[in-house]
């Protein structure tokens, strides 16, 4: 062999150009994910006047109604990509995501728009666990948050552009068809049917990515599973209620217990908060008048699903202990792990709310249209977002070379830098400073996710990627995207649709993502300690 050639797994080994050629590729996946996904933004203030709903039901269809499947199908999606052909398993999600995106384009009611969107929750669930793993096995250690912040600034690029392209295909179809185009389509339908078929040509290309071998880049080779799809429909049966509960009987009688007890608690909990924040509406009612309208649907709607959501992952969770205690003992049963995702879903609590309730927000207090949204809010946003996320990558590798926590620090950053200009950005009467703020703001919160991301695969075996990613991205979802822009809207819709008021308050999570990284920087090092010795023994 010559000297210059190094085993794939030496650490100062060079990146095959392949494996940069393949990350582009997920990365343009990325880019669509997020274009399908945050083009609602652009579209909320039509479709509410639409099909009459309210800031809590946008917030709702948005967050909760995507978040609870893409964080459920995530699980086990995340076991299938850590057991099957990974390549296949995102070509068949963008397939289904693409697809279920040109549905959302034939709703017409809410009803139908939320049962689209709950399809594109599962088909997007494909993307990060298949993603995460992939770019795991085609990239060393050293670069490995470098490679992550990459794929990731997808998400930013795709959040920014859907603006531009949302704007532009509903004020131009709007234009060209003032009473509804062919088939009766409004411009936010044609919008969405615009952005979800070029997703089935992509699926293509995707399917056409060489599958590397995992673990092998580390020095750990991993056999392939003889029956990958096992796992799979285990995780399925411990994870969709009510499943759960017969899963949770083959365990013994005290598991049983255990898995009732948690869904009367997870639904007691979900009735008592629909309950306290329907009475609260009523007083607010009585003393000022019906000037706040009634949403006692979406409450109930909102709360009920987020338990079934989060009874879910109790169930999943109790089984990971029983059949996989190493798994779960790195993950669920971790603390530095849950410190990790829990504080960057502290970040995702805040960015989330803040970039999907931006548009809305500048088109209505600032009157700004859509096309200069796209150009003033969504192009910048995108810049900045992509830059952010590289620059923190970069900054958290270099960190990671001189202190095992160190990419926390990047995490922490991302978490407190963004608090002061996103209160400013809903508060200032200048339509410039809140266009320059939002950029700003998308500058510093994407700086995060690179980081947090690396950290919580470095705390696991390289067999254990798909399922930690899925956990990770729990946080991102059940944390962040299912509360954070659904509280915002609910206090818009609460105070009459102030959205300033609203976005105010989802800064509450800073402080409580704060302690939670803390303890993470206290807890990392050890913890990846612990895992590097597992990994010798396994060998």
């Amino acid at each position: 062999m010559d000297a210059t050639d190094k085993p794939a797994s030496a650490p100062d080994a060079k990146v095959p150009a392949y494996s940069w050629y393949a990350l582009s590729v997920l990365v343009l996946v990325y880019v669509l994910n997020f274009v399908d996904r945050q083009i609602l933004s652009i579209l909320a203030n039509d479709i509410k006047a639409d099909l009459g709903v309210d800031d809590a039901f946008l917030g709702f269809l948005y967050g909760t109604a995507f978040a609870i499947f893409y964080a459920l199908f995530g699980i086990p999606l995340g076991k299938l990509a850590d057991s099957w052909h990974r390549v296949r398993l995102m070509t068949i999600g963008l397939g289904l995501w693409s697809l279920m995106t040109a549905a959302s384009g034939f709703a017409k009611n809410a009803a139908m728009l939320s049962g689209a969107r709950v399809g594109v929750g599962i088909g997007e669930a494909t993307a990060s666990p298949s993603a995460y793993s992939l770019i795991s096995d085609w990239f060393p250690a050293r670069l490995r948050a470098t490679a992550l912040a990459v794929y990731s600034s997808g998400l930013y690029v795709g959040g920014g552009i859907s603006l531009v392209i949302g704007a532009l295909v509903v004020e131009n179809w709007n234009a060209a068809y003032p009473n509804g185009g062919p088939l009766g389509l409004a411009g936010w339908q044609a919008a969405f049917i615009a952005v979800g078929l070029p997703g089935i040509l992509l699926a293509i290309w995707v399917f056409t990515l060489k599958e590397p071998v995992r673990g092998l880049i580390d020095g750990m080779p991993a056999e392939p599973v003889e029956k990958p799809f096992r796992g799979f429909v285990e995780e399925l049966q411990q994870i969709i209620p009510p499943l759960t509960i017969l899963g949770a009987a083959r365990r013994g009688p005290i598991a049983l217990a255990v898995n009732l007890l948690g869904l009367v608690g997870f639904f007691f909990a979900a009735w008592l908060i629909t309950s306290l924040a329907e009475t609260g509406q009523g007083i607010i009612m009585g003393a000022i008048g019906s000037g706040v309208p009634a949403i006692g649907a979406e409450i109930s709607d909102q709360w009920f699903l987020l338990a079934v959501g989060y009874y879910a992952i109790f169930s999943w969770a109790s089984a990971l202990r029983s059949r996989d205690a190493q798994t779960f003992a790195l993950t669920w049963g971790s603390p530095a792990f849950l410190c990790t995702i829990l504080g960057y879903g502290a970040v995702a609590f805040i960015s989330y709310s803040t970039s999907y309730w931006g548009a809305p927000y500048g088109e209505r207090v600032f009157e700004i249209s859509k096309s200069e949204l796209g150009l003033l809010l969504g192009a910048p946003a995108a810049v900045t977002g992509f830059l952010g996320v590289i620059i923190g990558g970069r900054v958290a590798d270099w960190l990671f070379t001189k202190l095992p926590g160190g990419r926390l620090y990047v995490v922490l950053f991302g978490l407190l830098a963004p608090v002061p200009v996103v209160w400013v950005m809903f508060t200032t009467e200048s339509k410039a400073m809140f266009l320059v703020l939002a950029a700003v703001a998308q500058l510093f919160a994407s700086s995060a996710l690179g980081a947090a991301a690396a950290t919580s695969q470095s705390l696991v075996l390289p067999r254990m990627r798909g399922v930690a990613t899925a956990t990770f991205f729990l946080a991102t979802t059940l944390v962040g995207l299912a509360l954070g822009p659904y509280l915002a809207g609910l206090v818009s819709a609460k105070s009459g649709g102030d959205l300033g008021l609203g976005m105010q308050s989802t800064l509450w999570a800073a402080p409580i993502g704060l302690v939670l990284l803390l303890a993470a920087l206290k807890l990392v090092p050890a913890a990846q300690e612990r895992v590097l010795a597992a990994a010798q023994s396994e060998a």
